[in-house]
């Protein structure tokens, strides 16, 4: 398989891409692998933490732009002609998801940079919480240099993540950057040699499955929710303002007799919308309270306290 999946007995994934002789890029088929991998990793309760890395002198450099715009333009008039939503499992969001772009996974994620890591390997990156790279590695949005546009996520992602000077230099100058010099800018969490690569990335891990997996995965959901809260705003208003337009049309087609009928809609859409809207404090409160009803927030209080290692049960 050109995208490897391992899991271990110790609750890590680790994610390969495989396809050195095209520099790990990937064609329709790889997106789509890629793709399945993240679902497997994030549907499995016994999966608590992914590495992901490459094979050869790269990490992951994005599209196959010789195989891939072919392919996915010949899906998109399939589908389009066909009325269909996919095809023989192809999706046409399968580039967007497989690099996390709109992705919610609230299970850790380490990239073990292992070489180039441009084009969709930054878009990538953006949604990946610890990276460690090698020094070897090299890192550019390249877009811009081929007239292209970044549109996987990291044009609003990088900007959030790191100092907006170092991101307009990634995003601007479309320059290749060393790992110590990606390192220093706030891109990397560490630069290890390259046969340390992935002992590092499962030292980080093991660290994090140490901790209960459900808090865990509670703070990283409390984090991006709080730094990309205008999305979550922005889209319940939305469904907000396409319901009620339905309600207000569904009333104008009935006449007078549906104006009592559309106010009600309009009142539960409205209705709806305040409890959806959160802030960030909101849903934290939210969160923290669903975790200290677990088991596991039981068990680690116990264990302390009878001073010995607490036994997860990610329940």
């Amino acid at each position: 398989m050109p995208i490897h999946y391992e899991k271990n007995d110790e609750h890590i994934v680790l994610i390969t891409i495989d396809r050195p002789d095209a520099r790990n890029s990937a064609d329709m088929e790889h997106f789509k692998l890629l793709r399945e991998a993240w679902e497997r990793f994030n549907d499995d309760p016994d999966a608590w933490v992914a590495i992901i890395t490459g094979v050869g002198d790269a990490f992951f450099t994005g599209a196959d732009l010789k195989r891939y715009i072919p392919e996915i333009t010949k899906l998109q008039k399939q589908i389009a002609d066909e009325g269909l939503t996919e095809i023989n499992g192809y999706r046409l969001d399968d580039g967007t998801r497989a690099v996390l772009r709109n992705v919610p996974i609230y299970k850790p994620i380490i990239a073990a940079v292992n070489g180039f890591c441009t084009a969709g390997g930054m878009e990538m990156l953006g949604g990946i919480d610890l990276r460690i790279a090698c020094p070897e590695a090299k890192f550019a949005v390249m877009e811009p240099k081929r007239g292209l546009f970044a549109g996987g996520g990291t044009t609003v992602r990088l900007p959030r993540q790191i100092p907006w000077p170092q991101a307009m230099e990634f995003l601007l100058c479309a320059d290749l950057i060393p790992a110590q010099r990606a390192f220093e800018m706030g891109l990397l969490n560490a630069v290890v040699p390259r046969d340390e690569l992935l002992d590092t990335a499962y030292e980080l891990a093991r660290r994090m499955t140490a901790n209960a997996p459900l808090a865990v995965q509670a703070t990283k959901q409390s984090a991006l929710q709080g730094l990309y809260h205008d999305e979550d705003t922005t889209r319940a208003l939305r469904e907000a303002v396409k319901s009620l337009a339905e309600v207000l049309q569904h009333a104008e087609a009935a006449g007078p007799d549906g104006q009592s009928s559309a106010l009600k809609g309009a009142i539960e859409v409205l209705d709806g919308l305040t409890k959806e809207l959160r802030t960030p404090f909101e849903k934290e409160s939210r969160i923290s309270s669903r975790i200290f009803q677990t088991e596991d927030a039981k068990e680690g209080p116990k264990a302390f306290a009878e001073k010995r290692k607490p036994n997860w049960q990610a329940r």
